[in-house]
């Protein structure tokens, strides 16, 4: 049964955003909204002829604030509004993203704060839909007064100008678009224009994408790790639940749990505890202090999902029609806290593929592999066995520690200084959605190089001493990949070994054998 969300005067759920953005979920406005959004915009249509300056309704924008506007020319200069601001430029950004973009918008007109008529509301509603995505550069948005170009291109189609991609993502009008899915293009009126557009919506609803991603990857980065320490014959002594609770990040005692939980039985790890195996009292810090790094991600990204929550439940606009009736101007606009947010989770993801790399290399030195062939080589010299799929790690990382340089620290004043100071939180959103899309490659080389690894130590799957949850895993992998020999031709091994990290297959095999889900 296909999906249904109900946008309300009430906050949506980070999984109902993930739903209509990435997965094509239907809407519908309920009643309570529709109410709300037509009280609001009584408020608006008693100012519609009043000589008093109401900014958006009877002034100009930005530095123009000051001008006055004559009441014939109020509804012309809203559609000016959008058709000048809708200015973005560069690649088209994911359609993941403009819808993400336009859900967050609605929801803010569903509160009834923006004074916007029901029927823009519900046009833009039937817009996703009908999965219609206006066409949006990559450049065009400060991450201050809203996401001003991108949501500017949304309105645009909203009038049945510019250019979408349909449901079949054929580059149409949008009026051609909007005819073939019976709906009418909207004759924006006071005020409407610039509450499409200014909000934060577009870096939020990559923000709640990337968190979504990451509570994946983290999971994935504790199985990696698992499986690195399993195939360097390390111990597991090290993730006991008392040692944890001396420090008791709540990050930190979940990894340690998943790590624990994956390794346990293991007869890899078993066998380094007993007859005259030598058992090494430390491994090095990229196994050792897995949980504290990925814990400390946890910590960052559960900050990160209160900021989304609370963003998620906000009614951003300027002016704003409050709860009493009053329009009045504000800077709730402002994206310094989804910014902020947005860049603490790149640092985060820098941190945990950095550590990841590390074990990679691990694997792939003979004189810290503990008996294997350098660089798992089948005939190391003839054969580079994994050599340079390290270096693809590494040039990914690299970028990584590019992208943690925080976009939100820079600003660059705008509109004659009226806008002197904005959050490029926009910025830190895209570099965000790259550095995610980079872990999860570098998370797919170690997977991939843990199961060639484990292979070399114990013959193969059939034959496996692993875990439960990582013989599991290395099944899932040997279905896509096969087992080591001489060198084939690696890019298509890495790619099929992301494709399984990124659709979560190697993480069901994993809780599939374990009975629950991880942490």
């Amino acid at each position: 049964m296909e999906q249904k969300i109900t946008v309300g005067t009430g906050a949506l759920s980070p999984e109902e955003v993930v739903a209509v953005a990435r997965h094509g979920a239907q809407l519908e406005l309920s009643a309570e909204s529709l109410k709300a959004i037509e009280d609001s915009r009584a408020t608006i249509d008693a100012l519609v002829d009043d000589n008093k300056p109401h900014y958006g309704v009877s002034t100009g924008f930005g530095a123009l604030a000051t001008k006055h506007i004559p009441v014939e020319l109020r509804s012309q200069l809203q559609r000016s509004l959008i058709r000048s601001h809708a200015a973005s430029s560069g690649a088209e950004v994911d359609r993941e993203v403009v819808r993400g973009l336009m859900l967050n918008r609605l929801s803010t007109m569903a509160t009834g704060r923006t004074g916007v008529r029901p029927v823009v509301a519900q046009t833009y509603a039937g817009i996703l839909n009908a999965g219609i995505t206006p066409v949006v550069g990559e450049y065009g948005s400060l991450g201050c007064s809203g996401d001003l170009a991108p949501l500017s291109h949304c309105a645009l189609a909203l009038m049945g100008e510019g250019e979408v991609r349909n449901s079949a993502g054929e580059l149409v009008s949008a009026a051609e678009a909007l005819a073939a899915a019976g709906l009418e293009p909207v004759e924006l009126r006071e005020k409407e224009g610039l509450a499409l557009i200014n909000g934060t919506d577009g870096m939020l609803g990559m923000l709640i994408l990337a968190s979504a991603d990451l509570h994946k990857l983290l999971r994935t980065a504790d199985l990696s790790a698992a499986m690195s320490v399993e195939g360097l014959l390390g111990t597991d002594s090290v993730f006991a639940e008392d040692i944890h609770a001396l420090r008791p990040h709540p990050g930190q005692i979940a990894s340690a749990a998943n790590i624990r939980n994956i390794l346990a039985g293991s007869p890899l790890i078993e066998a380094q505890k007993t007859g005259n195996a030598f058992t090494r009292v430390q491994d090095a810090y990229s196994l050792r202090c897995a949980p504290q790094v990925h814990g400390a991600a946890r910590s960052t990204l559960a900050h990160v999902q209160s900021v989304a929550s609370i963003e998620l439940g906000s009614a951003i606009d300027n002016p704003v029609v409050t709860v009493d009736g009053r329009v009045e101007s504000n800077g709730n606009f402002h994206g310094a806290p989804v910014g902020y947010a947005l860049d603490f989770l790149a640092i985060a993801v820098a941190d945990v593929a950095s550590m990841s790399e590390r074990r990679t290399d691990r694997f792939l030195d003979h004189a810290r592999n503990h008996g294997l062939n350098a660089f798992l080589a089948d005939d190391p010299g003839v054969d580079s066995g994994h050599m340079i799929a390290q270096y693809t790690q590494a040039s990914i990382v690299s970028e990584l520690k590019r992208l943690a340089n925080p976009a939100s620290v820079d600003s660059i004043p705008s509109s004659a200084m009226q806008e002197d100071h904005v959050s490029m939180g926009w910025a830190a959103g895209l570099k965000l959605r790259k550095a995610i899309d980079g872990l999860t490659r570098v998370l797919a080389i170690e997977l991939l190089t843990n199961a060639r690894a484990l292979d070399m130590r114990d013959g193969g799957v059939e034959t496996s001493r692993s875990a439960l949850a990582i013989t599991a895993v290395r099944r899932e992998i040997r279905k896509v990949v096969e087992g080591p020999a001489t060198d084939r031709y690696l890019a298509p091994e890495i790619e099929a070994v992301r494709v399984l990290v990124d659709n979560g297959s190697l993480l069901t095999a994993a809780e599939s054998a374990l009975g629950a889900p991880l942490a």
